[in-house]
């Protein structure tokens, strides 16, 4: 069984490196460092992405780090996760549909030390991918030119992350990621004539890291009531990066370590009773209005490349969530499956042409389905779907339908054999 569950991280590592710039067909993906993507594993997905005071042993739960202190003594946890979407894009009376596939995440959680756990992965930050057609007008005489403008690429982490329960209701961790990838914009005409007047191509590269900081309080109610507070820190810096203009033939903006992430903070708070429910809600800023972007300026007749404030602005998500199984215990395969329900609302971090850019409000509901062999009884699968509907005035509208599915693989790996 170890041996399976080895092949199928390392099947899921190698379709993470190949597939990971590919999740999304947004327009909307073209602006800042792109579409950010949903952190959470397949418990929390079901929950639409609630987490930051999930508490539980035999769940991967990346988005706070103290809660890897959690994890039961005697297992190795591991999540994999996959999506499938299909999204509807409208703008005044024309609609287009397109569908994507991607294998999301890999990680994994154990027991390190007593009071001390350990946890490991590779997940998305963001995706750009998208590819439309339109007119520019050039000058009066001349008139309007065919222009495509398309973008591929994305940002993703392998992380480390450990978590050490202080006191009995405190616990505190941390995740280090390697972060890096690479994403290239483009637009072009087909106008031979004309190409250099609207040729332009943006590139980045990113090859740097990402510190989240995290803790968990655990306060009992009563016997069979917990009541936990989640709070985490995400550490803002410039990162090592290169980031490149060309206009035409030529490169009028060349610059190294000119992109950043901001400061993120979350809270959470959540309900848990016995074995049976688990309620949450989170609450997430990132302070992006903080962090220059390369941009145009207008300089006289001409236009100037430079770093520049205001592009960006900082943004807010609330979700809420919750998780209830009828009998953890009982022999009954319907009253051992988790059922979960959540929603969510959420700002965007940019601008386009100096106004604010489209909201999302999205609801998800899913199922956890133990999985019974001759090996254990403790490994779940989770599937979830989710509607998500982005819109502003004037621009384009998206609705996206999302199924995701994610194996958790609970194993006795530091079991003591006993023989009689």
């Amino acid at each position: 069984m170890k041996r399976n569950i080895i092949l199928a991280i390392a099947f899921g590592v190698g379709a993470l490196s190949a597939n990971a710039q590919s999740g999304t067909n947004s327009p909307y993906s073209q602006y800042g460092l792109g579409v950010l993507t949903d952190q959470s594993q397949g418990t929390s997905r079901g929950m639409n992405g609630v987490g930051l005071a999930l508490r539980r042993g035999n769940v991967v739960n990346s988005l706070n780090p103290a809660s890897y202190s959690a994890v039961d003594s005697l297992t190795m946890i591991f999540d994999i996760g996959l999506s499938g979407q299909i999204t509807n894009f409208k703008e005044g009376n024309g609609k287009k549909n397109a569908n994507n596939a991607d294998f999301e995440y890999v990680v994994g959680s154990f027991r390190l030390l007593p009071k001390v756990g350990a946890s490991f992965g590779i997940l998305p930050y963001s995706n750009i991918g998208y590819e439309y057609s339109s007119t520019a007008t050039l000058n009066e005489t001349f008139g309007s030119v065919p222009v495509t403008t398309k973008g591929s690429g994305g940002l993703h982490q392998a992380f480390v992350g450990i978590g050490w329960n202080v006191v009995k209701p405190l616990s505190i961790g941390a995740n280090v990621a390697y972060f890096w990838g690479t994403f290239e914009r483009s637009v072009s005409s087909s106008s031979t004539t004309y190409v250099n007047d609207f040729s332009r191509k943006y590139s980045g590269n990113v090859n740097s890291y990402l510190v989240t900081l995290g803790a968990q309080w655990e306060q009992p109610l009563s016997r069979k009531d917990n009541l936990t507070l989640g709070v985490t820190v995400g550490l803002g810096h410039k990162l090592r990066s290169s980031y490149t203009i060309e206009n035409g033939d030529s490169t009028v903006y060349d610059a190294t370590n000119v992109l950043s992430v901001p400061m993120t903070y979350g809270v959470g708070l959540g309900w848990t009773h016995g074995t049976k429910w688990f309620v949450g809600a989170d609450v997430m800023m990132q302070k992006w209005g903080s962090v220059d972007f390369p941009g145009s300026v207008q300089s006289g007749a001409n236009t100037v490349y430079a770093l520049r404030s205001g592009l960006l602005k900082d943004s807010y998500k609330v979700n809420v969530g919750a998780d209830y199984v009828p009998n953890s215990s009982s022999r009954n395969l319907l009253s051992r499956v988790h059922y979960r329900i959540g929603a969510g609302y959420a700002t965007p971090y940019y601008y386009i042409n100096g106004k604010e850019g489209p909201k999302e409000m999205s609801v998800s509901a899913g199922f956890g389905i133990p999985l019974q062999n001759s090996y254990n009884n403790r490994s779940i699968l989770n599937i979830s779907a989710q509607w998500a509907h982005t819109s502003a005035k004037d621009l384009i509208t998206e609705n996206t339908f999302r199924i995701n599915l994610g194996l958790t693989f609970n194993e006795r790996w530091f079991a003591k054999w006993k023989v009689d």
